[in-house]
């Protein structure tokens, strides 16, 4: 199977481009909404989640999402042990998922693929790449956020241009080019590649 990663930074579109490739046939892996699953549903992440942030961290067998939002959001290193011991557990998830699939290639989207780790365990790295203006209106709009939030979420990401230079390809969704043009021509560069 050949793994192929798509990230960007908050409000790039990567879940646009990701339904992209659905359409295509693609199966695709939501990281964020599977550790959202097996924060609730992986019994060792389970404890150790309750180990670090206390008995309160799940009621009625369901995890506290308020309790462990008002711990990490603004402690870095909470934030970083949270992390820790999800992204592990995430990351064996994917792997299992992407060994399952039947497609010539599948794709997991992710944000945070560069600082979960997650691109060693895979063969290519797509970057969505939106100008800073148009990502912090978008979330914005998205989320009904204020712009501080919005810049308080980003410093948590590697830098953007960064990000996107470790990436294989980068598609642009700056409003100006055709994003599903570029998806298709990248859909048969990556049939290709998955036969090689």
């Amino acid at each position: 199977m050949f793994r192929v990663g798509l990230t960007g930074g908050i409000g790039s579109g990567k879940t646009t481009v990701a339904k992209i490739f659905e359409v295509l046939g693609i199966p695709v892996y939501y990281a964020d909404d599977a550790a959202k699953k097996i924060m609730n549903t992986d019994d060792d992440l389970r404890k150790a989640i309750t180990e670090k942030f206390g008995a309160e961290s799940y009621i009625n067998d369901q995890l506290n999402r308020p309790y462990i939002a008002s711990v990490v959001f603004n402690d870095n290193e909470k934030l970083e042990l949270l992390n820790s011991l999800t992204h592990p557990a995430t990351i064996r998830d994917a792997n299992k998922w992407m060994i399952e699939q039947k497609s010539p290639y599948s794709i997991k989207e992710a944000a945070l693929i560069f600082e979960s780790g997650s691109a060693e365990h895979l063969d290519y790295v797509i970057g969505v790449y939106t100008p800073l203006p148009l990502r912090i209106k978008r979330t914005m709009e998205r989320d009904q956020i204020a712009k501080e939030e919005v810049l308080i979420r980003m410093s948590r990401q590697i830098d953007e241009d960064v990000k996107m230079r470790l990436c294989d390809t980068v598609i642009s969704n700056d409003e100006q080019q055709m994003v599903t043009t570029q998806v298709l021509q990248l859909h048969e560069r990556l049939l290709i590649l998955s036969k090689q």
